[in-house]
């Protein structure tokens, strides 16, 4: 680790002397990419992120979000009165593990569950579900595979571990990822009003209390290592900086902070993640605008001899720090004591600087401490300069369409078996993700749904109130991002709200991971841009504030850069937890029609950035987002989710990768098929998202709530378990079984 010229003569002059070792060190760390947003944060000022539900927004270790009462739950936010919420708070944050998941894909991406679990810890809530977006090279490449089940079994086995459920989430191939995976994790935590905690210090005299594992040597400089490009030799020459995590500690820390809040015990918290105990006491003192005496020797600590630098910057897994009032110091001990917990007094807050003495390992009770870091608080967590960067507005690509396109047949069977849109239930089934009893709409649908119980108004009992669904939908296309990064990350803001509309939800919030390559390559930050703006111009039009994300940049290797990812977590509500599943049914076979609810792309749509130009060959401009009848995406949303939410939709099913001929092939069951007939290619293929297909009893019904969106009659529903398609002069069969085989490619190649 070394800091840059240009910071060290900054740093100099503001110390007015040379930093020492672990100053310099912590200056590094704090002042990376990954911890100071240098390059992005100039360009996130163009998200909103305030509202009515807002009640901690961005900048905390996560925002925190007020529930409507059950009677609100299906009106948009926007339509919504203050007092339409309650003091039922949930907590949502994402956060990136990408450099870590490429040197050692199982503890990299177990540490990045165990991080954000723990983010949501210190806003006082206890963690009920998480979301993983995951992205990698080509599937037919073994070393893409590897990383794959490594990722993946590193969550589901953290995940299971501390009991928390992964109910969803997104899986994405693509060469672009093939030096360089993206390992995206969000979680949501329960809290109320009483019990709500921040990363604010509150005054001097209390005391910096640390708890949970022993501070080790590993993850040492994982934050400055996250801002850098991977080297050809990172998975050797870096496996020092990645943490290795211990599930079974976190599960006693989940605990042990539970009781913590219960009694009242915490008056501000922070995890301990990037940069370690130096970077997480020293933000959540800057955050008051106070200062910290710290006394390094204090620090429990699992390895011999350890120096000051580590201490302050080791990533050890499984910590937290607790700002104590000094009477309640020896409850919080006893606390961490019933949850087999290390606890250490580590110093106290002050109104001046942030200090650290250190006396040595090793040299005895009598050694005399000599003080090692001696900074402004507030400079140290947000004095970094911001970068000015040139960019350059990438190019959308002309229209050249395969020639000879191919058959209807081959074309269907290879978007329904591209890895990317095939079935994911290999992912899903290693998660548990009924633990804790909440999930009510299981992974493989559209989106998750989990029951919040305990919501309930003061005239309704729990036990008769209907409750809160609250839904969850989280992932990118880097299809989409690449052809175009502006329409491509309004198009995946749409589509994450299009998930959670096809089962009666509209959106409440939304965090976002901005994934990047080398932001200093103009091209490349240019692309960056592109996803920011695209992005938040979308959440805005769908009345959504963005109220916290991640930024991951330098996710560039030897391979180059991959394409631009802004993942999207999207949470919404609906009343009640019951919804439309995305299967057909056939009891109701004769009585019901196969509608589509929705336009497709301006001018006839478009197959840029579609899954059958992957699998085809050939280019072709992205499709811009459909204009409508509607005043904008968040009325659309809102009528797609009365839509499915009518009595007589008997299913749902968003079109989104592969387009329609893959939702429908979705939609297929054993007992129940489909006889659809579309005008073309670009119909049954581009991916315009914002389109619902419903299996309805009553299409007049549907017309009436889709609020001037086009509704268009697809074909009849059969008895058959087959999916027959016909596209102009051209038709296709599938059954059921031969779209499981289909779909089932990845289950087959990793069985």
């Amino acid at each position: 680790m070394s800091l840059s010229e240009p910071d060290h003569e900054l740093v100099v002059a503001e110390l007015g002397r040379e930093p020492t070792a672990a100053e310099a060190a912590l200056f590094e760390n704090l002042w990376s990419e990954h911890c100071a947003y240098r390059s992005s944060r100039p360009l996130l000022s163009a998200f909103e992120s305030e509202g009515d539900q807002v009640v901690v927004g961005p900048g905390d270790d996560a925002a925190v979000l007020a529930l409507p009462d059950p009677a609100a739950a299906d009106t948009p936010p926007a339509e919504r009165d203050a007092d339409d919420y309650s003091d039922q708070y949930v907590t949502f944050g994402v956060e990136s593990h990408n450099h870590p998941s490429f040197v050692d894909p199982f503890d990299g991406a177990a540490t990045g569950v165990g991080g954000i679990v723990r983010d949501t810890m210190s806003m006082g809530a206890y963690p009920i579900a998480l979301l993983d977006s995951l992205y990698f090279g080509g599937f037919d490449r073994e070393r893409s595979r590897y990383l794959f089940e490594g990722v993946v079994e590193g969550i589901s086995h953290y995940g299971n571990c501390i009991g928390v459920p992964t109910v969803g989430g997104s899986v994405a191939f693509h060469d672009g990822y093939e030096g360089n995976p993206l390992v995206n994790v969000a979680c949501v935590g329960l809290t109320n009003e009483d019990r709500l905690v921040t990363a604010t210090a509150q005054e001097p005299g209390n005391k910096l209390v640390l708890v949970g594992n022993g501070t080790g040597r590993d993850g040492l400089g994982g934050a400055s290592f996250a801002s850098e490009d991977l080297a050809e030799d990172a998975e050797t020459e870096d496996r020092p900086a990645v943490q290795v995590g211990d599930p079974y500690a976190e599960k006693r820390l989940i605990e042990c902070n539970e009781a913590l809040v219960d009694e009242d015990l915490v008056l501000s918290a922070r995890d301990l993640g990037a940069a370690g105990l130096g970077g997480a006491s020293s933000e959540l003192v800057a955050k008051g605008g106070l200062g910290a005496r710290i006394d390094l020797d204090s620090v429990h600590q699992r390895e011999p001899n350890m120096n000051a630098m580590e201490i302050l910057l080791a990533e050890s897994q499984e910590r937290m720090c607790y700002e104590v009032a000094p009477e309640d110091v020896a409850r919080a001990e006893a606390l961490a004591e019933r949850f087999d917990l290390g606890c250490s007094v580590i110093g106290e807050v002050t109104d001046g600087n942030y200090v650290c003495e250190f006396g040595g390992a090793g040299e005895g009770d009598d050694a005399e401490s000599e003080v090692v870091v001696d900074v402004d608080a507030a400079y140290l967590a947000d004095g970094a300069p911001m970068n000015d960067l040139p960019s350059e507005t990438p190019t959308q690509p002309d229209r050249d369409l395969p020639d000879p396109e191919p058959a209807l047949e081959e074309a269907v069977e290879s978007v329904v078996a591209a890895p990317s849109t095939a079935s994911k239930r290999w992912v899903y089934r290693q998660y548990d993700h009924e633990v804790g009893v909440r999930t009510a709409l299981k992974p493989g649908d559209d989106a998750a749904i989990m029951a919040i119980r305990e919501t309930e108004s003061e005239s309704e009992p729990a036990a008769e109130s209907p409750g809160v669904g609250l839904a969850l939908s989280a992932g990118a296309n880097p299809n989409w991002t690449e052809a175009a990064p502006y329409e491509g990350a309004r198009a995946v803001a749409l589509e994450n709200a299009t998930n959670l509309a096809a089962k009666g939800a509209v959106p409440l919030a939304a965090v976002d991971c901005l994934n990047g390559g080398n932001p200093e390559k103009p091209d490349v930050y240019g692309g960056f841009k592109g996803i920011v703006d695209g992005l938040a111009d979308a959440c805005a039009d769908l009345d959504t504030p963005v109220v916290g994300g991640n930024v991951s940049l330098y996710n560039d290797s030897v391979e180059g850069p991959i394409p631009p990812t802004p993942t999207l977590a999207l949470i919404g509500t609906r009343t009640g937890y019951d919804a439309p599943p995305a299967a057909l049914n056939a009891d109701r076979a004769g009585d019901s029609e196969l509608l589509l609810v929705g336009d497709g792309g301006a001018d006839g749509g478009a197959l840029g950035g579609s899954e059958y130009l992957a699998q085809a060959g050939g280019t072709d401009r992205f499709p811009t987002l459909p204009e409508s009848e509607t005043d904008g995406l968040a009325d659309r949303i809102a009528s797609l989710a009365a839509v499915a939410r009518h009595e007589s939709t008997l299913a749902t099913h968003d079109v989104s990768d592969g387009g329609l001929a893959v939702a429908l092939a979705e939609l297929v069951t054993d007992e129940a098929g489909a006889d659809v007939t579309l005008p073309d290619r670009v119909a049954a293929f581009e991916e315009t998202p914002g389109r619902l297909v419903v299996q309805t009893t009553d299409p007049e019904a549907v017309a009436d709530r889709a609020g001037g969106l086009p509704v268009l009659r697809l074909g009849d529903v059969t008895t058959d378990g087959t999916l027959s398609l016909s596209v102009g002069d051209d038709e296709t069969t599938l059954d059921a079984e031969a779209i499981r085989d289909l779909r089932g490619v990845i289950e087959r190649e990793l069985a």
